[in-house]
């Protein structure tokens, strides 16, 4: 039984927290973070016996920064409301990091946060600087774990895109403070070495000398200690958890560098190189400065999507409140030329809404009452009321954010292998290192020391860890222009080796808008009344043909024992008849040919009604199939629709095979029929999609499709336009070759540089000029692809790679 009071400082312990620390063989309860920190580094130290010995209780701690004795509110429901998404007892928030700076950090952060009780996930993104983390209620708090990040020593907080860029700011201001220190301190060092190494005042007393060098080491000091400081915390955030980051080699050469000259100065024998240290420190946080704004460049795209959201809203009587305060039902108006602030349904006429941000179409969308419009878009002329749908949490935008992030922090095979060789990589350095500096020092001592800094330095995988990285965060952002939400790592990867796509119709290659053409009764049933018993249990589906009949809805009429029989129909007792629709071996139990295009409705086993509807062909269908049959795609038309509907489609866009009239487990199976070389991208939007999204090594959901399929796609289409998948298909290509490029470039400069250095053949400066300039090339180099002029994918001759693979996710090392 743990005591009501702080067994550290004796104050009252608050309701509803759970620090404690073991000491002396016993749970001790604390009152807060910091009596929690501290008390249990007293115990790591191996000094719990000052708790036995003590004459009075400590006094309270404050946590240091200041920021860590909030992070408690973040446990509050209210406060969750506006970033956690929760899922039972499962939480998710996206957090913004602050200190991240190479893959070593996230390494770092994502171990010990795993090996925490509650954790369920966490994905780290250095080239956002944000994280996904996910954790069970039931067994955590979020504070206990943004406690856990602070401690490692990162900031973390609920990413809010405005709180993101002031941080984005602070950190680059700081880093100019200390880059401007480093230069200033660099051109006075290096005017005297001149002086002390070309002697260009000719022959130099002693006493001059050491002046000299006293002075540079006055310069120095500052830069060692101030600007170089980012590369010290780096290094013992790894060495503390027990791992090599990249900042561990550069902090060893800093120091040892200074060390020595120090040494030399005091003793004056020896050579200085203070020069070296202000030229190596300044190099280095000009490369790390490039660095940040090359991946600030990249990573902005998501987070402006949330700037769009207005912070204010305006209600029917004209009161303006802030949009995080709306609930589900107000109504609000929306203003010519406003952006939309919450997603909701359009109650009270025809709008035009600019939906450009979403799907990466400039023309204007048609809505009508009862439409839904999304927070964020823009409305054109006229002024409507929107009624609110749902949260600013839980809107699509929000929505489409989350999903970049899933996509950027979700790392393919290819980077997990990198950031592995990367770590050990820097193992592999500090052994030549020491190798190198005793073989020179029995050879030529007066330059051991240097040439193994310059080993150091030089061979720093900083490159080797942003090669990938970056280049999937600036694929993302593009594909986010595009209309495409990405949910996999794999799918940039997979996408490149697609060589069969097979398509559902309705929905898909048509445009899902069914109407009615014609009703045709039976018997002595008259139009109303068969328009009302389809309407009700119609109802129960979200097929796009289902649709055709909500504005037939009667509520008088009553339904009971409703049953979805996916790819068949529906069946039901309504208003105590027992009733059928859909196919007409469905409903009537008859193999007996049917109408294209037509729904049947059964009344106690007699045929009642025929429905003929129309769905038009979506504009986009025919250019898709055409550019695909140009790179050697074979097609599929596969859908639950019988042979008499699918077959005038599939001639109409000339579809290499058609399977119709199939379930959701036919569908499956016909996927699993196909030969191993075949690597599918499935593309669909309904329920009897899902299993076969799920199953292919590809799948794309389109945006107006249920929420069951658009969970088991790796990938989203937000818009209609089937052919923005060739565009996506020449952007995973180009990123493909990109991220070879900087991997060839960053092991093949590490690996030329290596022996050069071990040679003495590279001097220290040239080192830290190599390594930057190294890594800002790879970062340059992914930034490329946010370029919206890329090549066409007709001139890629590897393009459409054939061989045989096994079903499932195929990497791109492959």
């Amino acid at each position: 039984m743990m005591d009501k009071s702080c067994y550290h400082c004796g104050e009252d312990v608050p309701e509803n927290t759970n620090y404690c620390v073991t000491i002396l063989d016993a749970s001790r309860a604390m009152c807060c973070p910091g009596c929690e920190s501290v008390a249990q580094t007293i115990v790591d130290s191996g000094l719990s016996s000052y708790y036995q010995y003590r004459t009075e209780k400590a006094e309270r701690v404050d946590l240091v920064p200041e920021q860590l004795q909030s992070l408690i509110h973040y446990d509050n429901e209210h406060v969750q409301a506006e970033f956690v998404r929760n899922k039972q007892h499962i939480s998710e928030v996206t957090l913004s990091l602050e200190g991240v700076s190479c893959a070593a950090c996230a390494w770092l952060i994502e171990k010990q946060m795993n090996a925490r009780q509650g954790v369920v996930q966490i994905r780290v993104n250095t080239a956002t600087h944000r994280a996904l983390l996910a954790w069970d209620t039931t067994q955590t708090k979020l504070s206990e774990l943004l406690n856990v990040i602070h401690k490692l020593g990162y900031k973390a907080a609920p990413f809010e895109a405005d709180k993101q860029e002031e941080s984005y700011y602070r950190a680059m201001k700081q880093y100019l403070y200390k880059l401007g220190i480093a230069g200033l301190a660099t051109m006075q060092v290096m005017m005297l070495a001149v002086a002390l190494y070309l002697e260009v005042f000719g022959h130099l007393e002693p006493e001059f000398k050491h002046y000299f060098r006293v002075v540079s080491l006055i310069f120095a000091t500052p830069v060692l200690l101030y600007s170089a400081l980012p590369f010290y915390t780096n290094a013992w955030r790894s060495l503390k958890a027990r791992t090599l980051g990249m900042d561990v080699p550069v902090s060893i050469a800093l120091i040892f560098a200074y060390v020595a000259s120090l040494i030399a100065t005091f003793t004056q024998s020896g050579e200085v190189f203070f020069e070296s240290i202000s030229m190596f420190t300044f190099f280095l946080l000009l490369g790390r400065f490039l660095e940040m704004r090359a991946r600030r460049k990249a990573a902005a795209a998501s987070a402006n999507l949330l700037k769009l959201v207005p912070a204010m809203a305006t209600l029917e009587d004209g009161k303006q409140i802030p949009v995080k305060t709306l609930n589900i039902g107000d109504n609000v108006r929306v203003l010519a030329g406003e952006h939309v602030p919450a997603d909701g349904t359009v109650l009270d006429k025809e709008v035009y809404v600019d939906e450009s941000m979403l799907t990466g179409e400039s023309l204007h969308v048609k809505k009508n009452a009862g439409d839904n419009v999304y927070a964020g878009t823009i409305n054109g002329e006229q002024t409507f009321t929107l009624q609110v749908a749902c949260t600013k949490q839980e809107s699509m935008i929000a929505n489409i954010v989350r999903l970049q992030d899933e996509a950027q922090t979700t790392k393919p095979k290819i980077a997990e292998i990198a950031d592995v060789v990367a770590r050990y990589f820097v193992a592999v350095i500090l052994i030549i290192a020491a190798c190198t500096y005793f073989y020179w020092q029995q050879n030529q001592p007066q330059d051991a020391f240097w040439i193994m800094l310059a080993v150091l330095v030089a061979t720093c995988p900083c490159a080797l860890s942003l090669a990938t990285p970056t280049a999937i965060t600036c694929s993302t952002s593009r594909m986010g222009e595009l209309g495409i939400l990405l949910r996999k790592a794999h799918a940039i990867e997979t996408l490149c080796k697609v060589n069969h796509v097979i398509v559902d119709k309705t929905g898909t290659l048509t445009e899902g808008k069914v109407c009615l053409a014609k009703t045709d009764t039976f018997a002595t049933w008259t139009t109303p009344q068969v328009l009302a018993m389809a309407a009700r249990l119609e109802s129960h589906a979200n097929h796009p043909i289902a649709a055709a009949f909500r504005p037939y809805l009667d509520e008088s009429t009553t339904a009971e024992a409703i049953e979805n029989h996916i790819g068949l129909g529906l069946s039901g007792v309504i208003n105590g008849l027992q009733c059928k629709i859909g196919s007409h071996a469905f409903v009537c139990d008859s193999t007996v040919l049917a109408q294209p295009h037509t729904v049947y409705l059964s009344i106690d086993g007699t045929l009642a009604a025929a429905f003929t509807y129309r769905d038009p062909m979506r504009h986009s269908s025919q250019d898709f199939i055409a550019s695909l049959k140009q790179l050697g795609i074979s097609t599929t038309l596969l859908t639950g629709d019988n042979h008499i509907n699918a077959k005038p489609v599939a001639q109409q866009l000339a579809i290499d095979t058609l399977v119709s009239g199939v379930t959701p487990e036919g569908k499956l199976n016909y996927l699993h029929s196909l030969p191993q070389s075949n690597i599918t991208l499935m593309i669909g939007d309904g329920i009897n999609d899902a299993p076969t999204l799920a199953g292919a090594h590809l799948s794309v959901a389109m945006g107006g499709g249920t929420d069951v399929a658009k969970s088991s796609a790796d990938m989203v289409l937000l818009g209609d336009r089937l052919d923005k998948l060739i565009e996506a298909r020449t952007l995973a290509i180009k990123t493909r070759k990109i991220i070879r490029e900087n991997l060839a470039w960053s092991l093949g400069y590490n690996l030329l540089i290596l022996p050069l250095a071990v040679c003495g053949l590279v001097a220290p400066y040239i080192a830290v000029v190599g390594m930057s300039a190294s890594s800002i090339i790879v970062v340059t180099n992914s930034l490329r692809l946010l370029n919206k002029n890329g090549k066409s994918i007709h001139s890629d001759p590897h393009s459409n790679p054939t061989g045989r693979h096994r079903r499932g996710r195929v990497s791109m090392g492959s």
